[in-house]
């Protein structure tokens, strides 16, 4: 007897589970159990006596469904996931007025018969697998990073132009232990130009040295000049400064300890270096391809790797009439963002990447970030295949012939590079389409509307 459990899980309140047959007749349903051992153990002694199979379906809520799938994978349950999205839609066809999680579980009991297409069965531990997990912590590590460097470098333009200019715009962590001891331009004063130096040429090991220094002394000049000496709250400023780069070098150290980390555990989930071998693709975005694809043998295809990039395009077509839009976006955003880093290198590498980008730059008119993501696509379905076959990522050239990677820059180099008017043509079209965007979403906010409307007038 093959039976059918569905669990409508829970984040804080009880679980509850509905089983059903193969036929789709519910057997009982409204059962509530947590997860611990004793509740599930008392779940699994409802199921009949004769079940030879046992298929667990499942949405996967946050987290919470990581140890509960674990445990029935242990007691030879096949656990199944199914897209919310598309539960949900089935829940507003069958239960059109009604919404309760005894109705979510008795449907996700009937899902198989209901709707096959909609299993995945689950192997993995999804967050539980600890690169997946570390790859999107590093993600957003770097993410805030970024946002505290937008943050002090609108601080510094407080103090004037010449700091950024003396820094630099693409801050270091030297740059982040200056900003958090001397953002002060009195300090920088009595400091001087020879103890600066001194102490970029220790903090950098003689990377940074007396051009650097005099620039920063210029900059702390060129404040005192600008607001004088007592026209600026100095200090307040230079301890807003200091939490921002003091965050900033927090945020730095973690990323730097997590790389390694990172690459330890991607050593183990990739122990031939496959995705490693691809053109683009370096230490850390090899791991988070691997850590955030998962298992490739997992997909049915290739197109249904491509689909969990999200990086495909919308389509919708009826008889003679067919449209595509941009990417649905609806699979890992981890992912994306690494594949589409990957791209933008791999172009540059190998030919038949930049011939394609060529052709789409040049012959279609696509703007850059569109021909990337295309060529984004491209790139994870070749590494989803060399992890499905076991074998590395060859470079070749268009007509096949086996080349390496300096031999593929080379030929990228004299045959695909887009001329410069091309780009200027699609940068200039693409900000004019920026521009209609904002300008259609001001006027369905009413902005624009309501500036066209006359002043009353006054009385007199």
């Amino acid at each position: 007897m093959k039976v059918r459990l569905g669990v409508d899980i829970a984040c804080r309140a009880a679980h509850r589970a509905a089983c059903a047959d193969e036929t789709g007749r519910i057997m009982w349903s409204g059962h509530r159990f947590h997860t611990c051992p004793e509740e599930l153990e008392a779940l699994w002694r409802r199921l009949p006596a004769d079940a030879a199979e046992v298929m667990v379906v499942m949405e996967p809520t946050r987290n919470a469904w990581v140890p509960l799938a674990a445990w029935f994978r242990r007691r030879g349950a096949t656990v199944v996931m199914v897209p919310a999205e598309q539960s949900s839609d089935l829940r507003a066809y069958y239960t059109k007025h009604t919404k309760t999680d005894r109705l979510d579980a008795e449907l996700l009991a009937r899902l198989p018969v209901l709707h096959p297409d909609g299993l995945h069965p689950q192997a993995a531990d999804g967050p539980g697998d600890p690169l997946k997990r570390a790859v999107k912590i590093r993600s957003g590590l770097v993410h805030r990073r970024t946002t505290c460097m937008q943050r002090l470098d609108a601080l510094l333009e407080i103090l004037g132009p010449d700091w950024v200019a003396a820094l630099g715009s693409d801050m270091t962590q030297t740059s982040f232990k200056f900003l958090a001891a001397w953002a002060n331009p009195h300090q920088v004063k009595r400091m001087g130009r020879a103890r600066l130096a001194r102490w970029f040429q220790r903090e950098t090991r003689k990377a940074w040295g007396d051009r650097r220094a005099d620039a920063v002394v210029s900059a702390a000049e060129a404040s005192l000049a600008l607001w004088g000496s007592d026209g600026l709250d100095y200090e307040a400023l230079a301890a807003d400064i200091a939490v921002e780069a003091n965050i900033a070098l927090e945020l730095t150290r973690q990323i730097a300890r997590l790389d390694e980390r990172i690459f330890d555990l991607y050593h183990e989930a990739d122990p031939d270096h496959i995705v490693l071998s691809a053109p683009g693709v370096g230490k850390i975005l090899s791991a988070q391809i691997r850590g955030r694809l998962g298992d490739p043998h997992r997909f049915t295809s290739l197109a249904a790797v491509r689909s969990f990039s999200g990086l495909v395009p919308r389509q919708n077509s009826s008889g003679l009439t067919q449209s595509s839009g941009g990417p649905v976006k609806q699979g890992d955003a981890c992912l994306r963002e690494a594949l589409f880093m990957a791209a933008d290198h791999a172009r540059k590498i190998d030919p038949q990447l930049a011939a394609r980008y060529r052709r789409l730059m040049c012959d279609t008119g696509r703007h850059h970030s569109s021909a990337v993501c295309t060529i984004a696509t491209v790139l994870l379905t070749r590494i989803a295949a060399c992890l499905r076959n076991g074998t590395p990522y060859h470079l070749r050239d268009v007509d096949g012939r086996s080349i390496s990677a300096a031999e593929g820059r080379s030929i990228v180099s004299e045959r695909y590079q887009i001329p410069p008017e091309i780009r200027a043509v699609r940068r200039t079209i693409s900000n004019a389409r920026s521009r209609q965007r904002g300008w259609d979403e001001r006027t369905k906010k009413g902005v624009a509307e309501r500036s066209k409307v006359a002043p009353v007038p006054q009385p007199a």
